[in-house]
């Protein structure tokens, strides 16, 4: 297995930088899939039932200047590795003014994800700090595991299709709903046509506000669409999408 990378353009280092925070901030823990195309992220895969789930693609070709991998084998050529993210966010945090930044995959007494930053420097000489991220190989047998959550098929999309939602906040003293009108009924999967449904129908989840206040104060990808979906008393999926990034977020319904 092999897995080298470079960033040396500003715009695309801060924009990964932004995504591997936003992982942070949603997850302690995650899987790292590297493929010839993409980099992605995902939490909250195994052993999760009734948590949330994570599932964050980087488009390498987009924000990489170069990037190169070999996988376990020809016919899967993949690599997954177990990340703590935080500390990926961390060594990304160094290289704000960095000329550039290199991420490889090494063997340093335990496999390592190496990220190198080159600094600016007055001299001729480079300045490199050198961060040696300790990870985890995840043998093939569990790859299905990591594989990307399957979405069932939505009542409604943001709530109804005459592009209402509500969202409201119950406690035994109050409650507060704010009302959001004219959103987008943007088509999905195997939905049913908008005929055989009642415009006015609410599909409606109950879920732990403090995992959606998460996802809202973590995300740093500056989404240029953000998509809700609800399945009506089952779960509640969020889709943030920019041109080099997609990330989804789901959250259980609450019984």
């Amino acid at each position: 297995m092999r897995f080298r990378a470079k960033i040396s353009e500003a715009g695309c280092l801060a924009h990964f930088s932004r995504a591997v925070a936003t992982v942070a901030r949603l997850a302690k823990a995650c899987a790292l899939r590297l493929t010839a195309e993409q980099l992605v992220f995902v939490a909250g895969a195994r052993g999760a039932a009734g948590g949330a789930r994570l599932w964050c693609e980087v488009r390498q070709g987009n924000v990489f200047d170069e990037f190169q991998m070999e996988g376990v084998a020809a016919e899967k050529n993949e690599i997954y590795l177990e990340v703590t993210p935080e500390n990926l966010s961390r060594a990304l945090k160094t290289a704000q003014s960095a000329k550039a930044v290199k991420i490889k995959l090494t063997n340093k007494r335990c496999p390592c994800l190496t990220v190198a930053v080159e600094l600016p420097s007055l001299s001729s000489t480079s300045r490199v700090v050198t961060h040696d991220i300790p990870v985890g190989i995840i043998p093939r047998k569990l790859w299905n595991d990591f594989r990307e959550p399957s979405v069932p098929d939505f009542d409604v999309i943001e709530a109804n299709l005459n592009g209402e939602m509500n969202l409201k906040i119950e406690t035994d003293l109050v409650c507060v709903t704010t009302h959001f009108k004219d959103l987008g009924n943007p088509p999905w999967g195997s939905q049913k046509s908008s005929q055989e449904r009642d415009l006015e129908t609410m599909a409606e989840a109950r879920i732990d506000i403090k995992r959606l206040l998460q996802l809202l104060a973590g995300q740093q990808v500056n989404p240029t669409k953000a998509l809700c979906n609800i399945a009506s008393k089952r779960i509640v999926h969020f889709i943030l999408l920019h041109e080099d990034v997609s990330l989804q977020y789901f959250i259980p319904a609450l019984v």
